[in-house]
């Protein structure tokens, strides 16, 4: 089966998507299939990597996004499809590429979007308005476009669910199991992050306004106000460093960027007590399971789909969820603190959750989705110029 992803965002220093696209791709490929990615670039580019055959287009920088690229013109994809002939085509955007989906669903291609983010959250998050009509009408469109919706979570499906959308389909994505681990504590970098603290607080994650990041900073002054002697650990960036950087001032504070190298950032996330995730609106955050496969705890926000991987309705939580503000939150890491006290076995408990998220489940519902294993139609003889 030949399968292509197309994908805005993605770049050098992108998380979610990034990973997403890595992972799908490698496990096609040892699967036997053949994929391939289109992604925004400074021009036209072809490269075989570990994940499949990659693709770059023209693209133009989204202003006061810290740098993320859009792709410039739908018409390079078509063609780019056209010559490809794909069995299945995946979308990882719902606003720009929305027309490919339709234009390829109309060839006989099977399509897919994924909705990484919740369109309703967004609108009240950036415009402070609540738009239900806006957001109805959208998803609607959307949905039509595509011969399946994806939702990574049950927050995610949330309000595709309200307008009844029939090809929604829940596929949650999935961790690396073997980079991240308990395993990867490195107690030598963990003093070293620590510069004379006792806590170690981490959050992982895009330094953007939807996402909250100031959250962790106030909250860590608050834990200090009470008495806690914590640091806390930024990894990542994005276009709020700069606020974040002069709200940090004088407070205990590491930023250490985008870590490229996977086992320094496993065994950074590992060596932390608790890894925070602000945001508000995430519909999966990758970055907190991840932390959950590192063995370390997450405090998340209450409105956003964390929450449905941290067991609360159960004896033995991995976490706590808390409302968006700052006191809510340090007293959520502190509840969190109290049960890492309590019992030595939440590492493996952590990690115990995140093992029910494994890349391999992913790939296995989105093949079944293509359709692999039946005969694929023919549709490369259906396709005509864009």
């Amino acid at each position: 089966m030949k399968i292509v992803h197309i994908a805005n965002f993605y770049g050098p220093k992108s998380g979610g998507i990034r990973t997403t696209l890595h992972e799908l791709g490698s496990g096609y490929i040892a699967r036997g299939h053949e994929f391939t990615y289109i992604v925004p670039g400074n021009g036209f580019f072809c490269e075989e990597t570990l994940h499949g055959k990659k693709i770059t287009v023209p693209s133009i920088v989204l202003p006061f996004s810290g740098g993320y690229r859009i792709i410039r013109n739908n018409q390079d994809i078509k063609k780019l499809i056209i010559t490809l002939k794909p069995d299945a085509l995946e979308v990882s955007d719902r606003f720009t590429l929305s027309k490919v989906g339709l234009w390829a669903k109309k060839r006989g291609i099977h399509t897919v979007v994924f909705s990484h983010e919740t369109l309703s959250g967004l609108v009240k998050s950036f415009f402070k308005l609540d738009l239900k009509w806006f957001v109805n009408w959208h998803n609607t469109r959307l949905a039509s476009r595509f011969h399946n919706v994806i939702a990574t979570t049950e927050f995610a499906s949330r309000e595709f669910r309200k307008i009844e959308t029939k090809n929604l389909t829940h596929v949650p994505l999935g961790v690396d199991l073997q980079n991240f681990s308990p395993y990867r504590r490195n107690e030598a970098l963990r003093r070293e992050l620590l510069k004379g603290a006792d806590v170690l607080i981490l959050h992982c994650g895009r330094m953007s306004k939807e996402k909250n990041p100031q959250n962790s900073i106030l909250a860590l002054k608050e834990l200090l106000d009470s008495g806690v002697n914590a640091r806390l650990i930024f990894v990542g960036m994005g276009p709020m460093f700069k606020s974040l950087k002069a709200l940090s001032k004088d407070l205990p504070v590491t930023f250490m960027g985008y870590i490229v190298d996977r086992k320094m950032l496993a065994e950074v996330i590992a060596s932390a007590d608790v890894s925070i995730a602000p945001g508000p609106i995430e519909t999966f955050c990758l970055a907190a399971l991840e932390s959950l496969a590192s063995g370390t705890p997450v405090v998340a926000s209450a409105t956003s789909a964390v929450g449905e991987f941290l067991l609360l309705d159960t004896p033995e939580p991995v976490g706590a969820v808390a409302e968006n503000n700052p006191k809510s939150f340090a007293k959520a890491i502190q509840t969190v603190l109290a049960y890492n006290a309590a019992d030595r076995g939440m590492p493996i408990r952590c990690q115990h959750q995140a093992e029910n998220y494994p890349w391999s489940s992913t790939l296995m519902m989105m093949l079944r989705l293509h359709g692999a294993g039946r005969e694929v139609s023919a549709n490369h003889k259906r396709l005509r110029a864009a």
